[in-house]
């Protein structure tokens, strides 16, 4: 049995690219016991999608394994719920099989004790009823905006999630000042990063990956699932007013990327583990940020700017609210000719630069940031 008290979080899907939900919760399971729940459901799936009906038999696969230990004390577990997050009959039936299914684990697992965590907005039916200690809303984004989300029902069930926790963590103020009215007690909790692995991109005996090396300098290169928030538009037409320059997008495809496949100066080359990216980053003469601005970017934290600068990476980005309060290390521009400039500045960086970035992140780690919001979690007041 774990000797604090253990956590039981939902949150998304352990196999997807490393997220807020990874570092976060691997931080936390250096010290005690943390059962992962992969995804409750945020939307209905589509019968229509492949991907969906795949997604439907892993988790079936998963369900039926049982919980398993993937490193340190971090169990992960798939749930078997109805994917209907808005039907109330679906939501009432979900709630007494999990609450089934959560008794089964802690005395599987011997947490007795335990805090619930939600990285998701969609749980408020099962806070209170699963014998925790505190509830915690980690709240990495303003998930109503997503285009592939319900905005009015997931805004709904989002109020009802932060009327019932006992805390809440936001990453980043604007985030944290929207929840604050239905949860008095939020804290802001901005990303971290980790810096020793990052910090490696500056090490001269790390070789740079084969792909990279094959590539015209300089390399402008940007690494993060290819949503519909990434600008493609932007990185062509910077691409085709430097045809000089090689463009490298890493990270799984999920939008149409005809803007830019037919550049020949621009290379998608797929998603990368976790463990390679300081070793692109070091192969990266710029790093991007490219993002287009709507109201979403108002309460988005990139994960990737404390890792380009701890990589001692140059960045250029769009104006990014939160990347603009880091204006001091880095450039922020709009337009493809002001993103050009700002890249051709850029280029003219030395190694003294690079380790100067890197150093300014040094303080900044997934470790500071997780035991500052354990010492805030453990001074509550029991519930």
């Amino acid at each position: 049995m774990s000797r604090v008290p253990g956590i039981i979080a939902f949150a998304k899907d352990w196999h997807e690219d490393p997220t807020s939900n990874h570092h976060v919760l691997r931080e936390l399971a250096r010290g005690r016991r943390v059962l992962w729940l992969n995804s409750v459901a945020t939307r209905t799936p589509k019968l229509s999608s492949g991907r969906d009906l795949g997604k439907i038999r892993r988790k079936l696969g998963e369900f039926a394994r049982g919980p398993v230990n993937v490193e340190h004390d971090l169990w992960v577990f798939s749930p078997l719920v109805l994917p209907l997050p808005h039907s109330a009959v679906a939501r009432a039936l979900n709630a007494r099989i999990l609450r089934a299914t959560i008794a089964a684990l802690r005395w599987r697992l011997g947490l007795a004790e335990f805090d619930l965590w939600t990285l998701l907005p969609n749980v408020a039916d099962y806070v209170g009823t699963l014998g925790e200690r505190h509830a915690v809303y980690y709240c990495v984004d303003e998930w109503s905006l997503f285009s592939y989300l319900d905005e009015r029902e997931t805004r709904r069930a989002e109020d009802a999630l932060l009327r019932k926790v006992d805390v809440c963590f936001a990453i980043n103020h604007a985030l944290a000042e929207h929840k604050r009215a239905a949860c008095p007690r939020t804290h802001v909790s901005p990303h971290g990063v980790d810096h020793a692995q990052f910090a490696r991109a500056l090490d001269p005996a790390l070789p740079l990956p084969a792909e990279l090396a094959a590539l015209p300098r300089p390399i402008i290169g940007f690494y993060g699932t290819i949503q519909d928030w990434v600008d493609l538009e932007l990185i062509a037409a910077v691409a085709r007013r430097r045809p000089d320059w090689s463009f490298v997008l890493l990270g799984q495809l999920l939008v149409d990327v005809t803007a830019v496949r037919g550049l020949a100066n621009v290379h998608l080359l797929g998603r990368k583990p976790h463990a390679e990216l300081p070793a692109y980053c070091k192969g990266f003469d710029v790093g991007l940020i490219p993002y287009r601005i709507s109201e979403r970017m108002t309460y988005v934290n990139p994960i990737k700017l404390r890792e380009y600068l701890s990589a001692g990476v140059p960045v250029v980005s769009t104006a990014v609210p939160e990347v603009v309060r880091h204006a001091h290390l880095c450039a922020i521009a709009s337009t493809p000719e002001e993103v050009e400039a700002a890249i051709a500045r850029a280029l003219d960086d030395t190694p003294a630069a690079r380790r100067a970035r890197s150093d300014a992140m040094a303080g900044e780690t997934w470790a500071a940031r997780v035991a500052e919001v354990s010492r805030i979690i453990d001074e509550l007041p029991g519930r």
